[in-house]
């Protein structure tokens, strides 16, 4: 039996080996990624990136982080991975919708090898695109790499959060409050919890052996969300589009690494 390495934060701390599991769980979420990434096109149905996505993880014999997830009050999710058209920010249900020219698609994937989690996203455009959405899914990937720069040990959680708001509102696009990174390890979703926003020099004091997820979600317009009626699909309250991008990293000695 393991035994758990968790701070009186109840913050887990991996140990070498445990690490070893979720980089190995992050290299079938980054092939997962890559395959999605070549197939998205006109015309193709975000049900059938899913299947792609759910043969490359289970064919390196993991399991989808995401089917069958269910949090408290809500109904499992149905696929493999969540894809977001447009306006649409996380958490979107792959259907039979057929993806357009000048589309921007949100994509989510998760992968578990012996136990431990993988979790990763990109926002792309489906042919060519408008400035404005271009733009977004630029300002939106920096600002991921900017908070990623941030995950130092010695130094506070919030410095994430500070680095990707400052950078993305200096670009004027907005940062979704509501949803927000998080710990990873065992379970998807560990403490701590990681906004994409707030004052830096706040929170948990960052430790090598801690893993987590970054992922800034920046929209056009407002910052506010609404949920639709498949309990779900989360969009922009007022219709603007939406972009995201997630690494799960580890914090090491030497600084961040990327996982995914």
């Amino acid at each position: 039996m393991n035994t758990i390495t968790r701070g009186a934060d109840g913050i887990t701390i991996k140990s070498p080996r445990e690490l070893n599991l979720m980089r190995e769980a992050g290299k079938v979420v980054a092939e997962a990624k890559a395959a999605v990434r070549n197939a998205v096109q006109p015309g193709a149905t975000s049900r059938e990136m899913d299947a792609l996505a759910e043969e490359v993880i289970r064919g390196r014999g993991a399991i989808p982080s995401f089917k069958g997830y269910k949090p408290t009050s809500s109904k499992p999710f149905p696929a493999t991975i969540c894809f977001s058209f447009n306006e649409e920010i996380v958490h979107g249900i792959p259907g039979d919708r057929k993806m357009r020219e000048g589309d921007i698609v949100s994509i989510d994937f998760g992968a578990i090898v012996d136990g431990f989690h993988g979790d990763s996203a990109f926002t792309m455009g489906v042919g060519k695109i408008s400035e404005k959405a271009n733009l977004l899914i630029k300002v939106t990937k920096k600002s991921l790499d900017e908070g990623i720069k941030k995950a130092i040990p010695g130094t506070r959680l919030t410095n994430i959060s500070h680095a990707v708001q400052k950078y993305a509102e200096g670009k004027g696009f907005s940062v979704v409050r509501e949803y927000v990174g998080h710990g990873i390890g065992r379970a998807l979703h560990e403490e701590p919890q990681v906004p994409n926003y707030g004052k830096p020099g706040l929170g948990p004091l960052l430790r090598p052996g801690m893993a987590l997820a970054i992922e800034p979600m920046l929209n056009v317009g407002t910052w506010r969300t609404k949920g639709l009626g498949d309990g779900w699909t989360i969009v922009t309250a007022d219709g603007e589009l939406s972009a995201h991008f997630e690494h799960t990293i580890a914090i090491t000695e030497n600084g961040p690494e990327i996982l995914t």
